[in-house]
């Protein structure tokens, strides 16, 4: 049924992730589907703001987010499973929305967000998503305790 999934992770809560990357794992696995694993680096939003931040900078962070991307992999995705890693720097909503569409995603995977008192039943970004998405877009939602 699907054979392109895109699983979107924040590793700034990579424990909180674990349930997110199981699913996506456990659907490449029931579909024998590309796994496309995806952590996106937000951009400054404003270029004044960026001026604050020393050269280079962004650069770094890019670097840093694909080590740690592989080694959020390595220890969730077993080496089975075909994936491949993508850090997006950008808008979040617009790079996974990006991405699903140069990956030919067919099912997009994300978190609900964290839990937050301001994003009541979804966060911003994951209800962007859904809302504009191409693709089916399963959102895991974290167990209530």
């Amino acid at each position: 049924m699907y054979r392109t999934i895109l699983v979107s992770v924040d590793l700034g809560d990579a424990d909180g992730e674990a349930l997110t990357i199981a699913t996506a794992v456990s659907y490449a696995q029931a579909f024998d589907a590309q796994l496309h694993i995806m952590t996106v680096v937000p951009d400054y939003g404003l270029s004044i703001v960026g001026g604050f931040f020393p050269k280079g900078h962004e650069k770094e962070a890019i670097e840093h987010a694909q080590a740690a991307l592989e080694q959020f992999t390595a220890q969730h995705v077993p080496e089975t499973v075909r994936h491949h890693h993508i850090v997006g720097h950008g808008s979040i909503y617009r790079q996974i929305l990006h991405h699903s569409s140069v990956t030919g995603a067919d099912l997009i995977i994300l978190a609900a967000g964290r839990d937050d008192p301001d994003d009541y039943l979804i966060g911003p970004n994951a209800a962007r998503v859904v809302r504009h998405a191409k693709a089916s877009v399963l959102v895991v939602r974290r167990p209530i305790s």
